[in-house]
């Protein structure tokens, strides 16, 4: 295996002058450390705050309006690669992503484009959208004072909020539910490190505290069964960077699995003529890594060019659930995929492959870990009922399916 300090530049399809040099800085100091870094749980702040000053969340946004212009096929591409870096690192940045794409299809424009100017200028924000609680409440109000209205509660899976500088998070506000801008530095805002899942241990994605905050009236941001339906094509933004996390889990499974192999002189326990390196079954486990890791990369570019084709049509209901759609089918490959081959790369190696020094297992709990979110069957699903009834399983809100009339025989 190649030394971090000889690591070749990356070379992406649309360079990125000033943020392409971070990322592959980053990948020559934080590649081969990355199994270290998480059993000391050693958190992301330094390298996430590299990537924002180096033009990271700004990369959706125009050039006019200070970002660098990138479309989302230049932004998932790095998405990728910084995931085979450090899962944790690319996964961080999720909520900001979504965010920032909610912004190119909300029609309130200048709203939009001043937060649109923020992520130019450099700050993240994270995502604290989800509930722990398994009822229908949510744990956080934004209650109406005669100061303004304040924002209190206690909210879980927090992704990224620890290292971010607003926090987006849904919210009741008197009997409606809504998605809430909070101001991450305020004094009642508390994110702690108690994420305790077996795999993505240095996203932040604990407990995050708010008491007190003040939220601004026009960040307060309210999705109807009304509107065009672009809460579906922020769905798909949200479930692709999660894809994108697990085909650069497949590149990392594939690169140190080699690094594995090639010095090793026996394999299964017994002394061999042949090297493993030269091994047919090795050859073949590698093979289908490689396959793999390949495939998934394939499959999240290719839905990041097919997003923003779709998001230019003018027929924007019928765009948003086509790129949810297109997303959701490319959810039922891209984990199981990932699953199979970070599992399977254990055949390389016997008992030694399972050492706690390789941390070879931290691929399929990563990749497990992600796979999780928004579970594929659930999708598999709703993409079942659509090509069945016409109607579709919108995120976030309630439907009635249209039923089938008999087919005539």
């Amino acid at each position: 295996m190649a030394s971090s300090t000889t690591l070749a530049p990356t070379r992406f399809r649309t360079p990125l002058d000033g943020l392409d040099p971070v990322i592959d800085d980053l990948a020559a100091e934080l590649r081969d450390t990355t199994a270290q870094r998480e059993r000391d749980r050693q958190l992301l702040h330094e390298p996430v705050r590299r990537l924002i000053d180096a033009g990271f969340g700004g990369v959706r946004v125009p050039v006019a309006q200070g970002g660098l212009g990138g479309s989302l096929e230049d932004l998932f591409e790095r998405l990728v690669h910084l995931a085979s870096i450090d899962p944790n690192l690319a996964h961080v940045f999720r909520g900001h992503i979504g965010f920032v794409e909610s912004l190119h299809v909300d029609e309130r424009r200048e709203w939009a484009d001043r937060w649109l100017a923020r992520a130019a200028d450099g700050i993240l924000v994270g995502n604290a959208q989800s509930e722990r609680s398994a009822t229908a409440d949510v744990a956080a109000t934004v209650a109406r004072t005669p100061d303004g209205l304040r924002l209190s509660g206690t909210k879980y899976y927090t992704t990224g909020s620890i290292y971010s500088d607003w926090i987006l998070l849904t919210a009741q506000l008197d009997d409606e539910r809504v998605n809430v801008l909070a101001d991450a530095s305020h004094p009642g805002v508390a994110s702690v490190d108690d994420w305790d899942g077996f795999g993505q241990p240095l996203t932040g994605s604990g407990t995050t505290v708010f008491d007190g905050v003040p939220v601004d009236h026009s960040d307060i941001i309210r999705w109807s069964d009304e509107d065009d339906g672009a809460g579906e094509y922020v769905a798909a933004v949200f479930q692709l960077t999660l894809l994108a996390v697990l085909a650069g889990i497949a590149t990392a499974a594939l690169r140190d699995t080699v690094a594995f192999v090639r010095p090793r002189r026996r394999i299964f326990g017994f002394a061999s003529e042949a090297r493993p390196r030269d091994d047919a079954l090795v050859h073949q486990v590698v093979g289908q890594l490689s396959s793999a890791a390949d495939a998934s990369r394939r499959l999240v570019l290719s839905a990041a060019r097919e997003l923003d084709d779709l998001r230019s049509r003018s027929d924007r209901r019928e765009a948003f659930r086509d790129s949810a759609l297109s997303v959701f089918r490319v959810q039922q490959i891209v984990p199981k995929i990932v699953l199979d081959a970070t599992t399977e790369l254990f055949e390389v190696g016997g008992a030694s492959a399972v050492g706690n020094g390789f941390a070879l297992d931290r691929h399929w709990r990563n990749a497990r870990t992600l796979s999780s979110h928004n579970p594929a069957r659930q999708r598999a699903r709703a993409i079942g009922e659509y090509e069945l009834n016409g109607t579709f399983a919108t995120w976030g809100r309630e439907h009635t399916p249209v039923s089938v009339q008999p087919t005539a025989e």
